[in-house]
């Protein structure tokens, strides 16, 4: 069976995405910000963090789609594949939680990108975490169901410390 890149590797690659554009907005922001330059080497870590999680997400999926014998085995490939995307929403909510930082602290005049980049990273977390939900569909209660979502709610909530710093 032939599948999409899915869902997984698109939350990773923005997730990179939104942390690459914290690295921007805090190295453009060195002169009224003497921790930029911190902010911007995190930024940077994260967006290395989660640009892997894209391949590896992608071939983790492939593998549950593809994967053969009993519902043990095949139970067991899908759980396997809820781990790439809960890493994507843990790398997801740092990024948001960065982004709260770099808003409160940098040029004005970028703060509106590092609400997007929080914003970004937040529907990230929110969209692993739901696919965390669907690779466990079996075992609703697992804690890891629970831990993508408190991940996404964490960084829907620094999102939006991020938009506040606007006001």
């Amino acid at each position: 069976m032939q599948t999409a890149s899915g869902g997984g590797p698109l939350a990773a690659l923005v997730t990179a995405s939104a942390a690459e554009l914290l690295a921007k907005v805090a190295r453009a922001s060195r002169d009224a910000w003497p921790d930029a330059a911190g902010a911007a080497a995190q930024a940077e870590s994260l967006r290395d963090r989660a640009r892997p999680l894209a391949d590896l997400a992608a071939r983790a999926y492939e593998e549950a789609i593809n994967a053969g014998g009993g519902d043990y085995e095949v139970g067991r490939a899908y759980a396997e594949a809820a781990e790439p995307p809960l890493r994507i929403a843990a790398a997801a909510a740092d990024v948001a939680a960065l982004a709260a930082v770099v808003a409160q602290q940098c040029d004005p005049a970028l703060r509106p990108d590092a609400v997007v980049a929080g914003l970004l990273a937040a529907g990230s977390a929110r969209a692993a975490a739901e696919l965390v939900a669907v690779n466990l569909t079996a075992a609703s209660n697992d804690d890891r169901v629970h831990r993508a979502d408190r991940l996404a709610e964490e960084a829907a909530r620094t999102a939006e410390e991020a938009r506040a710093a606007r006001e």
